[in-house]
């Protein structure tokens, strides 16, 4: 697990919308969406539900969610 695809994560999560969620990083969507799926096969869980072009957290998604923004205000 990298810092940067925890990142992208959480601004994922905070969107629900993976290409506005690039758009606001600066980077490509295929970028994001590449590093969300390489998160979710190291953890072994799955993190969004996809529907069309919007995501929602799963339940182990939100859990994710709330330990990670913890774990970037400390790194901060």
């Amino acid at each position: 697990m990298e810092l940067r695809q925890i990142k992208y994560f959480i601004e994922v999560a905070r969107r629900e919308h993976i290409t506005e969620a690039a758009d606001y990083l600066h980077i490509a969507q295929s970028a994001v969406s590449r590093q969300i799926l390489n998160l979710e096969m190291e953890l072994g869980v799955r993190l969004f539900i996809r529907e069309g072009r919007n995501v929602r957290l799963t339940p182990v998604g939100r859990l994710f969610l709330e330990r990670m923004e913890q774990a970037i205000q400390v790194i901060e």
